[in-house]
């Protein structure tokens, strides 16, 4: 081989090795490239997977508060209509307890032939009230007692300075309250001796 041919012979090696070196070189690149991207990628979707999960977690939990809301209403309206239920029915039987005082009242005056009349007439009141308690009515009787215009209905009002203004000192008519809520006002004369006495709403 003559010097000139081994020289071409190094030449065409070398090119090779530096064509072989820069096809080397750019697959390596390549490959960062996509493994670059595959960890963005990769990033992008736990980060989309936690703010979907804590959406739904918000959602959830607002979810568990209105169903307790609800529950809690539930409960209430059963609790009322337990208590008042029969509140359509205990403004029927004052009427009845009036009646039977007034019958009381009017046999007073009577011979004694009217004597069984009389004690009929009071163990049927007895009887009403029994009910009353049953379920739990309770009359407002409250002579002696300060006015209260959230339970009474002032009818009239009298001078009468041996007691303090604004005393009630006569029932005209017994108010009742069922479970604690009033269904009917008593109606009272109130006084209004002494001092002079807070204006008060007759008509309440």
């Amino acid at each position: 081989m003559t010097q000139e041919d081994k020289a071409v012979d190094d030449i065409e090696q070398e090119v090779t090795e530096t064509a072989a070196t820069e096809q080397a070189s750019d697959a390596g690149v390549d490959e960062v490239t996509v493994e670059d991207i595959s960890e963005v990628d990769l990033v992008k979707q736990l980060e989309d997977a936690e703010n979907r999960a804590a959406e739904a977690k918000d959602q959830y939990i607002r979810a568990e508060a209105e169903m307790a809301n609800l529950r809690r209403r539930v409960e209430k309206d059963i609790e009322n209509a337990h208590k008042f239920g029969q509140e359509k029915l205990s403004k029927e039987l004052l009427a009845v307890a009036d009646n039977l005082e007034r019958a009381l009242q009017s046999s007073e005056s009577e011979t004694a032939d009217i004597t069984a009349i009389k004690e009929g007439v009071e163990l049927t009141l007895k009887g009403l009230i029994d009910l009353f308690g049953k379920f739990n009515i309770v009359a407002v009787d409250p002579v002696g007692e300060p006015f209260d215009p959230q339970l009474h209905q002032a009818m009239s009002m009298v001078e009468n300075p041996d007691v303090e203004p604004n005393t009630v000192i006569a029932v005209m008519q017994k108010g009742y309250q069922l479970n604690g809520r009033l269904i009917r006002p008593a109606m009272v004369m109130v006084s209004k001796g002494g001092a002079p006495a807070a204006s008060i709403d007759e008509q309440a």
